[in-house]
């Protein structure tokens, strides 16, 4: 199914998304679902507001919201760039001032928009030398030194698991469905537990990387996802055909997504 919006495009009402996916199953009655009330909920089911019809149209419309969007130039981004630069430790004691920290993305919603300003951030924070260290020896030292510890951990199924992963033993049926990557950095948690802090119990490693990274399947609504999701602290949220198959990564903060640069675990 095709849906182009123009200029005077406007979303459907329920009842006519309802009346589309009725047409459909009435012009071709073999795409009819024999098992439902209906036939055409999986088009259109009106009691949930769900359905093929129902995901097209969001997807039209974001990407209507994309092309519409003003794009930031090079001579823009270098601009924002330099002033970021220039407002980061105003910035950075916003983020240590309990009354102020959830106002970040209001009072520099560049972050939103501008590819590049968290890892400038971060560079600023540590110095670019020690912020880039854990990737430039990450295959070389610190995916190994990470596995040889895991390996002393209890033998639980969560760990046998990341280590099959993080050793790229992928025909195993028992491995993680991350990639090597991702299932090495998880393997962190285990080797250091996360610790209760002043109002919360402690949780199990296994609940900090439910909390520490969610996986979207692509062509989903990331907006749906966002607006379900309970909780306040961000997470990183990884979009792709499958966990071994990461397209994007995000930082979901106040039910809002920052992009990140690369298209894989690191």
């Amino acid at each position: 199914m095709y849906m182009k919006p123009n200029r005077k495009w406007r979303i459907p009402t329920r009842n006519q998304k309802e009346t589309y996916a009725l047409g459909v199953v009435t012009l071709f009655p073999s795409l009819k679902d024999p098992f439902s009330k209906k036939g055409y909920e999986h088009f259109y089911d009106a009691d949930s507001g769900t359905g093929y019809i129902a995901w097209r149209l969001k997807t039209v419309q974001r990407n209507a919201k994309k092309r519409n969007k003003p794009s930031i130039s090079k001579r823009n981004e270098a601009q924002i760039l330099l002033k970021m630069r220039e407002t980061f430790y105003y910035r950075h004691r916003l983020v240590h001032d309990p009354n102020k920290t959830a106002d970040i993305l209001k009072t520099f919603p560049t972050f939103l928009n501008t590819t590049g300003l968290l890892n400038q951030d971060f560079s600023l924070l540590f110095s670019p030398e020690t912020s880039s260290k854990l990737l430039e020896m990450w295959d070389t030292t610190f995916k190994a030194k990470i596995i040889e510890e895991a390996i002393g951990l209890t033998s639980t199924a969560v760990v046998r698991s990341l280590l099959l992963s993080a050793n790229n033993q992928r025909d195993s049926e028992h491995c993680s469905d991350w990639d090597s990557d991702m299932s090495t950095l998880l393997l962190l948690l285990h080797l250091l537990p996360p610790t209760p802090g002043k109002k919360v119990s402690k949780i199990s490693a296994s609940d900090a990387i439910n909390r520490l990274v969610v996986y979207q399947k692509s062509r989903t609504c990331l907006e749906q996802h966002l607006q379900k999701r309970e909780g306040r602290q961000p997470y990183l949220l990884a979009v792709g055909r499958n966990r071994d198959q990461i397209e994007h990564f995000y930082i979901a903060l106040d039910k809002n997504l920052i992009p990140f640069y690369p298209s894989c675990s690191k």
